[in-house]
């Protein structure tokens, strides 16, 4: 393993998952770095199978690596397509670990989700709460992924000296969001849902749940920051969490949705629907004491995604 920091100017970097909204704010953001950025398709090489990614990597042969690759949705997709959820982000994780150890890859970061967490950890959720206590139930298995993957970059930091280390972000939002109701995240399902609702002149937004629950929010870009910070300054086995550092009940949420939206109709709120854990906001203490912080409000990430959303997703 190598001290911090570690320099990405002149290196080869692969940003796995580049066409998702979280690789592609990297990508951005890595242009700043004067390093050489690495990305593959889908239909060129398939991370669920062990065999095309250890090849390619032993072909292309990046320095750095950051898995941003993985099958990800809201709760409706988690609780209705578990063995997905579980097997897609088991194999990518394991290909791509275990394949940048053999081809000698000198830093990766692994991206996590604040979902790993216990359902009814205490609030903030300090990275020491991992394993203390049983998993929300509508999305354990993605959840049982992301701690595997942990997991693997803490065993292959132990047993073989790597540089692998772990990110925890917070739910994420921005630009190149999936914002399909069907599958999409709370923000992105509720900015389509207000959009629609206001072009038809409805008189009311559904919304899941009671609306009690609280949820952090991250914008994609300044969570992209971060891991650039991270790859350059951190080195340690344990994970860090990436977070705004506050949180927000999801009825001020679709309030707020509703007014960048410009929709001026009721919530009608559905408590049929489940509202998923009480609680998530981190502990971001151990990020900050290394001198990152955010720099998007809620409110200017909010009215930037729907900027995007009606210039790209609409058209």
């Amino acid at each position: 393993m190598t001290d911090a920091p570690y320099r990405l100017a002149g290196r080869r970097v692969w940003v796995a998952g580049h066409g998702g909204m979280v690789g592609a704010a990297l990508v951005r953001r890595l242009a700043r770095e004067d390093c050489e950025i690495l990305t593959v398709g889908r239909a060129e090489v398939d991370l669920r199978r062990q065999s095309d990614v250890e090849a390619w990597l032993a072909d292309v042969r990046p320095q750095a690596v950051v898995m941003a690759a993985a099958t990800v949705g809201g709760i409706q997709a988690n609780d209705s397509r578990p063995a997905e959820f579980i097997y897609d982000n088991l194999a990518i994780e394991t290909n791509v670990v275990h394949g940048a150890w053999r081809c000698g890859v000198e830093k990766l970061l692994f991206l996590g989700s604040s979902c790993i967490y216990p359902r009814d950890a205490a609030q903030p959720m300090a990275e020491d709460a991992l394993l203390t206590g049983p998993l929300e139930a509508t999305n354990q298995w993605y959840a049982v992924a992301k701690i595997a993957g942990l997991k693997l970059c803490q065993a292959y930091r132990r047993q073989y000296g790597c540089d692998f280390i772990t990110a925890m972000p917070a739910n994420l939002y921005g630009p190149g969001d999936n914002f399909d109701p069907a599958s999409s995240h709370v923000i992105a399902a509720l900015l389509h849902k207000a959009h629609e609702a206001k072009t038809a002149g409805a008189d009311s937004l559904a919304v899941w749940g009671s609306g009690r629950p609280r949820r952090e929010f991250l914008y994609v870009e300044d969570l992209a920051d971060a891991l650039a910070f991270l790859l350059q300054n951190y080195s340690g086995e344990a994970h860090v969490n990436v977070g705004a550092g506050k949180d927000i009940a999801i009825g001020e949420l679709a309030a707020l949705i509703a007014e960048v939206t410009g929709f001026a109709g009721d919530l009608a709120f559905d408590p049929s629907k489940p509202d998923g854990t009480p609680r998530k906001l981190l502990d971001v203490s151990r990020l900050r004491a290394l001198g990152w912080a955010p720099s998007t409000g809620l409110r200017d990430g909010l009215a930037q995604t729907y900027r995007w959303y009606c210039e790209n997703a609409l058209a």
